[in-house]
């Protein structure tokens, strides 16, 4: 993801516009890695929200505001010392040192406050967005360290202590070059030199670049991004330059990328520039991409705080989701490989007894013609009554032919019972296997807290997962609601979530005449389309379109690109006896194929 320089500097415009000549009011420490700063601004407040989490760092203004924990954290209480109802009178962007102006992913705040004596000081709070080496440092007005969010010692990094009274500086960059302290002919003979190609040599040469926004920049200074820079025309590079400068100087245009089909596509990254390189590769969510063809969408967002509270809410509830739901994943998982290694061992079984008539007729054979065995044979060759094809019996020769004929009976009744206890155990395992994937595709489905509660019910319900000693069913306020949307032509439309909801939309919310959707020979969900009693003549051929799509969409074929789906009247449905919920047969249907996507707007349940 781009959280670059660039989208650094737009937040720096951002905040200036905003928070400069605010008060800090009010400092939290909600979690471990986040603080947020209540800014009062003449008569507006503004809340500053800086997390330094490895995997979502962020500084943004939200007006989202966080429970502050019983007991402050140490580092809340350093900042309530040291900046309570201190003044922002700067902000910049450094380059390699503080004192320059740059494009480093680095946020300062400059603070007017008081010291423990009542004088008047400087403090600077830096807030660095660098991936896993993100931190929050605060300092004092000579630079040197009075608090961290991370502190940091000399065992656990060799490149730079972040520990109070060391001195402050900006790790080096690897020999990177600052951008705004380069010419236009410094930047052309810089990359003159490299043999990367263009956008690479870009962003592993200057501060502040990422692979996307160099890419942005060498479209819109019509470049070849993929010629190594060495061979670039000299006289186009300058041109390369004027952009740099160009993007830095305008207000920013946030936008979010979106890669995808419909409007379930799914952010996947975001730019204070605009991605005119990405306008002729994205599609018309409206229009089906061609089959294999990436798709992806651009959205113009109307600041950069909320351009960076969009994205990544997204992602963090995607994070908390996959994270509360790790356990059960990982339970489905070892279930699902002990089911199908349980199912393979047992077909294998059945296989070895298809061969038990031929024990049989051994048998027989040996009663008719055994009376011809002298004894110590070990074997005996008949014509085989049957066929009329001449057959060797193989023989113990330490048994008589009766004896060896009621082996032969005592194997075929062995193996029958085993083929008749096999075949019914057969059936458990395969509607057992087919219930766990049923769970696991809710699962990968699952988009929040109550859904994952009510897959956990199912599991306990059906003895995948041991109940906990004292736990109440889950109250019907308490459950997940099914999704609800309103086709093109008025219709509406209902996806269950899992199993359970899938039986209660097929049999009891639908009517007879309601149509019924789903994906053929694979888990996902039920889609019910409400007809109102019409015939399938008197319905829009649309409707069939949109609530296949959707049933496509939420199931385990989602990321394929046509999928087939099965649709019929509820009234054909009948439930599978002994099955999990949700499990149902049909003899008569309809097919069609569609692309997974859902473009309808979900309405409120």
């Amino acid at each position: 993801m781009a959280y670059d320089g660039f989208m650094v500097s737009a937040s720096v415009k951002e905040f200036r516009k905003y928070l400069c000549g605010g008060k800090l009011s009010k400092i939290i420490q909600p979690e471990r890695d986040e603080i947020q700063l209540l800014i009062r601004r003449q008569k507006e407040s503004f809340r500053l929200q800086i997390s330094v989490n490895p995997s979502l760092p962020l500084c943004c203004i939200t007006e989202e505001g966080k429970p502050a924990p019983a007991i402050a954290p140490g580092f809340c209480m350093s900042l309530r010392k040291q900046i309570g109802n201190g003044t922002i009178v700067s902000i910049h962007q450094p380059g390699k040192s503080l004192s320059e102006e740059g494009l480093e992913r680095i946020i300062v705040l400059e603070i007017e406050c008081f010291d423990e004596l009542g004088d008047r000081a400087r403090r600077y709070l830096v807030t660095e967005l660098m991936g896993k080496y993100s931190n929050l440092i605060l300092l004092r007005e000579d630079l040197t360290i009075l608090d961290a969010i991370r502190r940091i010692s000399a065992s656990q990094s060799s490149v730079r202590e972040v520990l109070p009274n060391r001195s402050y500086f900006i790790p080096s960059q690897a020999g990177k070059e600052n951008p705004l302290s380069l010419t236009e002919n410094g930047l052309s003979e810089l990359l003159l030199r490299e043999e990367l190609p263009l956008y690479q040599a870009l962003y592993r040469s200057l501060t502040g670049f990422s692979p996307l926004s160099s890419q942005e920049l060498c479209f819109r200074a019509n470049l070849d991004p993929d010629l190594p820079a060495s061979a670039q025309s000299g006289e186009k590079l300058p041109l390369l330059y004027r952009k740099l400068r160009e993007a830095l100087t305008q207000d920013p245009d946030p936008c979010l990328l979106y890669q995808g089909r419909g409007r379930d596509s799914e952010a996947k990254d975001f730019s204070a520039l605009y991605l005119f390189s990405y306008e002729g590769r994205a599609s018309d969510p409206e229009k089906d991409p061609a089959p294999g063809k990436e798709s992806f969408r651009l959205e113009r967002v109307e600041s950069v705080s909320a351009l960076i509270r969009r994205f990544y809410s997204e992602k963090d509830r995607q994070s908390r989701i996959r994270q509360k739901s790790g356990d059960l994943r990982k339970l489905l998982t070892t279930l699902l490989e002990r089911s199908a290694k349980k199912l393979s061992l047992q077909e294998k079984q059945l296989k070895d007894t298809e061969g038990r008539e031929r024990y049989r007729v051994y048998g027989e054979l040996l009663h008719t013609y055994g009376y011809s065995l002298k004894g110590g044979e070990t074997e005996l060759r008949c014509e085989n009554f049957y066929d009329g094809k001449e057959i060797s019996v193989p023989l113990r020769s330490d048994l008589t032919a009766s004896e060896n004929a009621q082996r032969y009976f005592e194997k075929y009744d062995k193996q029958k019972r085993t083929e008749q206890k096999l075949s019914a155990q057969l059936q458990e395992s395969r509607n057992e296997l087919l219930h766990l994937q049923s769970i696991l595709s809710a699962l990968e489905l699952s988009e929040g807290e109550a859904e994952l509660q009510e897959i956990r019910q199912e599991m306990e319900d059906y003895g995948f997962l041991r109940k906990s000693p004292g736990k109440k069913k889950l109250r019907e306020s308490e459950k997940a609601k099914p999704l609800r949307f309103l086709s093109s032509d008025g219709y509406e439309l209902y996806v269950g979530r899992n199993n359970y909801q899938n039986e209660k939309l097929s049999f009891q919310l639908a009517d007879g005449g309601d149509l019924w959707f789903h994906v053929k020979n694979s888990p996902g969900s039920h889609v019910i389309a409400r007809t109102g009693g019409k015939s399938l003549e008197e319905l829009p051929d649309r409707l069939f379109l949109e609530a296949a799509s959707l049933a496509a969409f939420y199931s385990s074929r989602r990321k394929e690109q046509k999928v087939e789906v099965d649709y019929t009247f509820r009234k054909e449905l009948k439930r599978v006896p002994g099955a999990a919920p949700g499990f149902v047969i049909y003899h008569s249907n309809y097919s069609l194929s569609v692309m997974p996507e859902r473009r309808l707007e979900e309405l409120s349940s």
